[in-house]
């Protein structure tokens, strides 16, 4: 596997093949980590005086500085008056659109080329990666077709930085339910996703996509195709039932777009363990999500972004009606009990500016203790990774980033990532830690 580390060229930091660099201790030596304070994802604020010891591409411990040894190999990475805390992961991307306010949605669908969208799709990744989100899940290539699976791989394969992705591939949607729309009939125009017509169809494009490479299978529950645009349901109960019964069956789960009361209802009797958006769910919606332990993406900086490319500016003026709904609608999610995850829909608006999502979390009615924990060990285990990802815990994948400021009492911190670690790999440090030392041999 390649190796990707940094380097700084006329003051500015880069990603560079590790075979690139100079001589520097071996990989495989201990690291051990040495901020300010930490904040392990799950506690009620950050600890002062821990160091975290890194061994591999695991935490091999957390503890103070005195009850830590490391031998004369390790490597030390002094991170002074930064919060160290778990890699931040986003549950609702798109790593292959880009922002509206630079091309539509259908412009990218039907004019961008396929190489182009990949050519983005590599900058989107690392530009993330930098900004401290370390697992990302992808909820649709929107007519790129299984680009995301070869994306995967190169981010395994250590052929381009980024995220750990999780992917989707096509997405499923009812048959004349998405788009690109709006042209004459007798045209057979590429859809933005996967079209199914009954629930044959549905199974049988379930089986292709996890053929294909799919983690999760993504459903719109429903979209706006009603007989004046209006939102309505796009599949039948018993149709999303047995989607969720063959994924099911092969380890994976469903997640389902869903705004309207009656698809969000549909899919959780179905048996989905995921709603996106919710933007029209009354208190009885996130009741019934909540006691059937299903999570919700608020999905809040998408609606946010459009909003303010229509001329918007948010703090300067009141709300407009999309948003004062969706502040509603967040509010009866807060009271109902429900679990959230960290869902920004990044690609509607500028990758690597996920932080937003966390942001209005706040603005909405979350602490910043509840926002940052969200996006950490809450979404790790509402995508059923805490085994691996999502604390600062001994035996864990050491995906670690560090940032100036305590994010569990100030979310603005997330904007200042100064350290990047995902699985051992340090992809980011700070400009007076680009030469960490061992040790024998201080800086």
């Amino acid at each position: 596997m390649r190796r990707f580390v940094l380097t700084s060229l006329l003051g500015l930091t880069a990603i560079v093949p590790a075979s690139a660099q100079s001589a520097s201790p071996a990989a495989s030596s201990p690291i051990l980590l040495r901020p300010a304070r930490v904040f392990d994802g799950v506690s009620d604020g950050s600890r002062e005086g821990l160091v975290v010891l890194i061994d591999g591409d695991r935490i091999k411990a957390i503890g103070s500085a005195t009850d830590i040894t490391v031998g004369k190999d390790a490597r030390i990475i002094d991170l002074p008056g930064l919060t160290l805390l778990p890699g931040l992961i986003d549950a609702h991307s798109h790593v292959l659109l880009h922002p509206y306010n630079e091309a539509s949605w259908d412009d990218q669908v039907l004019h961008e080329p396929l190489g182009m969208r990949v050519a983005r799709a590599t900058v989107h990744l690392r530009q993330t990666l930098l900004a401290g989100f370390t697992t990302l899940r992808d909820l649709g290539t929107e007519g790129a077709g299984y680009a995301d699976v070869g994306l995967k791989r190169a981010v395994e394969a250590g052929v381009i930085p980024g995220p750990r992705l999780l992917v989707t591939t096509r997405a499923i949607v009812g048959k004349g339910s998405y788009g690109p729309k709006g042209f004459v009939p007798e045209m057979d125009i590429i859809q933005g996703a996967e079209e199914a017509g009954n629930a044959d169809e549905l199974v049988k494009v379930v089986r292709d996509q996890i053929s294909r490479g799919a983690d999760w299978i993504k459903v719109y529950a429903d979209y706006r195709w009603g007989p004046n645009g209006e939102t309505r349901p796009a599949f039948t109960q018993e149709e999303l039932r047995r989607a969720v019964e063959v994924a099911e069956s092969s380890g994976r789960h469903v997640v389902v777009h869903a705004s309207s009361p009656e698809a969000i209802r549909r899919a959780v009797e179905a048996g989905v363990v995921n709603v996106e958006h919710g933007d029209g769910a009354t208190a009885e919606t996130f009741a019934l999500m909540a006691s059937r332990g299903v999570v919700f993406g608020p999905t809040l900086a998408a609606g946010d972004a459009v909003t303010r490319y229509r001329g918007w500016r948010r703090g300067a003026e009141s709300d407009p009606p999309r948003i004062a709904e969706k502040r509603a609608s967040f509010k009866l999610a807060l009271a109902s009990g429900v679990s959230f995850l960290n869902s920004s829909d990044v690609g509607v608006f500028t990758h690597g500016e996920n932080y937003r999502e966390l942001e209005l979390l706040v603005d909405y009615g979350m602490t910043p203790l509840q926002a940052v924990r969200t996006a950490t060990s809450g979404t790790a285990r509402g995508l059923h990774l805490q085994e691996s990802l999502g604390a600062v815990k001994p035996g864990l994948l050491a995906d670690l980033i560090a940032v100036d400021g305590d994010p569990t009492s100030d979310i603005t911190a997330t904007q200042r990532v100064r350290f990047v670690m995902k699985g051992g790999t340090v992809f980011r440090v700070p400009a007076d830690g680009a030469n960490p030392r061992t040790p024998d041999h201080p800086r």
